[in-house]
């Protein structure tokens, strides 16, 4: 049903709800809380700290001042809470002002901005308290782009699930068997908690729905993919062996070992490799998949390698441009020219070169190759389903070895993985360097910057790491841009660069490269620095509201230092001061194997955030703030396996499956 079917939303308001991802009431249903308010626990604003994410009220003193600079200019007003004054301002949104009355109490949930001179809400959402009172308890919180509010936005979901009256498609009689509750119920606790408890009960039967729709669908798109092997092989063991004995001024260590010899077997037998390797980061991945290649090309095929950025599939080409001189290794990427591009393009169809490298360039529909037999693609997590998909339908039942940095949990894969055959290198790097992590406060914050001042004045080079890029409507997060401007006031003699994922490729290799050079030392970024990035000097990664990110996720940005024998920091910014949230910090604090971690962040968080890619905002399954266990994971398994086992009753299945399929092509793992 169209959303302006719901009362108070017009074609005004509709587009709005477009930019959210939001074209009709099914998604409105679909549009989960990222929050929820305890309306009995406001926070007096004057113990806050600097970053704190707080809910608190407050008067409105002062008329709402706008200044207008930057792209949408600055809406300030000055408050009152108990005596205590404080300013709230609102970036890019010049339409609050019109919101604002002098004279009224507004309940405000926002980020705090603290310095010297005055303390602050950035970005905050905010409500007539009167309004807001007239509420019970629990109180759902969106997020919002535009001139959209909670309580519209609120309104619009509440009377969309109504309409909708979402409905299973589980079949009845195993809804039945496990105890499932009704659908309905079920989302109308989500959106409108009766309690606490009716909430969590809400969304574990809500996520279990979500992800028997979702492990049926991977069911339907990677069934039969079993192949029988059409390229055959001529290259021997012995040769294998001297190749690596040749090309590697090292021995490799075990599980190094362990997997080329995984490798070679498949790739000498009748069934078509589809093999998944996952490592902690410098366990020699890339080596072991060097030997792949090698088995390829000394058998006369054509073998490609596929990496998620420009940065790390020119280091790839390098690579493999050192290993193999007596063949034609070629690099393919967005930021080339067009007749740079059709080169490569012609060439490789004629066969003239033997390994192609590069980016999501790779997957165009005119890249051809004359004989491929073998995929390699590197931090596969990064890589949906329909572009794996597309890599594979270049070559006659190609060989395929994924790839990974980031470990995932063997219960996890067997899951999301289960067509593949899962190799892992366990063994350390014995020349890695530990890296000292913690736990930073809010009020330790000045503390750090001056450590890591000092760091940078001995030669050293810093990561500042933030979740966002820029306009964060709700001022939950700070924003990759806020933070550069910032630290530029507050260390003006650094040389200080910004990267982020709006930056155009060769925008992002120039910065990088910079940083490489040292002709920039504290590099300001988004998770685009998490894979590929080598800078020996740098001794300092800190993350920004790091308890919004995955351990795994976390560990893999703490592995961007310490890649020489200096001694390497990793400060975790937060905001928390307890519970789970400082539980999950610890662990990355106290740990530093990969395979561990993941199993940690699989326990704590179940797979819902596990599984997403905050920054792209593409979700495999987007379940908001919603609590649930990782046994609903199982359970929703466990009954996907019924449906299809018995088959007969899979034709609806199929039919939203696939739908949710088409929306989630692109969909990468975290």
């Amino acid at each position: 049903m169209e959303i302006t079917k719901i009362r108070g939303i017009n074609e005004k308001r509709e587009q709005e709800f477009n930019k959210l991802g939001i074209f009709d009431t099914a998604d409105l249903v679909r549009y989960f809380p990222r929050a929820y308010l305890d309306l009995r626990e406001k926070q007096l604003l004057k113990y806050a700290y600097h970053n704190d994410i707080v809910l608190t009220a407050g008067k409105i003193v002062s008329m709402p001042v706008i200044r207008n600079f930057r792209r949408g200019g600055l809406v300030k007003a000055v408050c009152e809470q108990e005596g205590f004054v404080f300013s709230v301002v609102w970036f890019n949104q010049p339409y609050v002002a019109n919101k604002l009355k002098v004279g009224e109490e507004y309940l405000f949930y926002g980020r705090v901005r603290a310095d010297l001179f005055e303390v602050s809400l950035v970005n905050p959402s905010f409500e007539l308290c009167e309004k807001v009172f007239r509420l019970k308890g629990i109180v759902p919180q969106y997020a919002l782009k535009g001139s959209l509010n909670q309580k519209l936005v609120r309104d619009a979901v509440r009377l969309a699930v109504d309409l909708e009256k979402p409905k299973s498609i589980i079949p009845s009689d195993l809804q039945a068997k496990y105890g499932l509750s009704d659908l309905y119920s079920a989302y109308r606790e989500v959106h409108n908690p009766s309690s606490f408890d009716a909430q969590k009960k809400g969304a574990e039967r809500v996520a279990i729905e979500e992800y028997f729709a979702l492990i049926s669908a991977f069911k339907f798109i990677k069934g039969g993919r079993e192949q029988v092997r059409i390229n055959k092989y001529s290259t021997t063991a012995k040769e294998l062996l001297t190749f690596i004995h040749d090309k590697f001024p090292f021995e490799f260590t075990d599980g190094q070992k362990s997997a080329v010899n995984e490798i070679f077997a498949d790739m000498s037998g009748g069934k078509v490799m589809n093999r998944l390797m996952q490592g902690d980061v410098g366990s020699g991945k890339t080596a072991v998949s060097t030997c792949a290649i090698f088995i390829a090309l000394n058998s006369g095929y054509q073998a490609c390698m596929l990496a998620p950025t420009e940065v790390l599939a020119r280091q790839n080409y390098a690579v493999l441009s050192k290993a193999f001189p007596d063949y034609n290794v070629a690099l393919i990427t967005g930021s080339m020219t067009a007749k740079e591009k059709r080169e490569v393009k012609n060439a490789l169809k004629l066969g003239w070169i033997n390994v192609l490298v590069g980016t999501h360039a790779v997957l165009q529909e005119d890249v051809e190759f004359k004989k491929l037999s073998l995929c390699v693609c590197d931090e596969q997590q990064r890589f949906g389903v329909a572009q794996r998909s597309s890599l594979l339908n270049k070559g006659i039942t190609p060989d395929v070895l994924v790839m990974s940095a980031t470990p995932i949990p063997r219960t996890l894969s067997l899951i999301f993985y289960g067509d593949l055959d899962i190799t892992t290198i366990k063994d350390k790097p014995k020349e890695r360097v530990a890296i000292q992590t913690n736990i930073v406060p809010s009020e330790k914050y000045n503390d750090m910057l001056a450590f890591i001042k000092k760091e940078i004045d001995s030669g050293r080079q810093a990561y500042f790491v933030c979740p966002k890029i820029e306009g964060d409507e709700e001022g939950s997060v700070i924003s990759v841009t806020e933070l550069f401007e910032d630290l530029k006031n507050k260390m003006p003699t650094v040389k200080i660069g910004l990267l982020h994922g709006k930056l155009k490729d060769k925008e992002k290799n120039a910065v990088m490269q910079d940083f490489k050079d040292k002709k920039i030392e504290l590099l300001v970024s988004t998770t685009v620095i998490e894979v590929g990035v080598d800078v020996p000097d740098a001794s300092v990664m800190v993350i920004y509201n790091a308890e919004r990110f995955g351990l795994s996720q976390l560990h893999q940005l703490r592995g961007r230092v310490g890649r020489s024998d200096i001694k390497s920091y990793c400060f975790l910014m937060t905001k928390a001061t307890g519970g789970v949230s400082i539980e999950r910090l610890k662990i990355i604090k106290d740990n530093v194997d990969g395979f561990k971690i993941s199993e940690y962040d699989y326990k704590l968080r179940g797979a819902g955030d596990f599984m997403g890619d905050k920054q792209s905002g593409k979700f495999i399954t987007d379940l908001g703030a919603l609590n649930y266990s990782t046994d609903c994971i199982f359970l929703a398994k466990k009954i996907s396996d019924e449906v299809f086992e018995r088959g007969g009753e899979l034709g609806e299945i199929k039919k939203v499956a696939i739908k949710k399929y088409e929306k989630l092509k692109d969909v990468t793992m975290n």
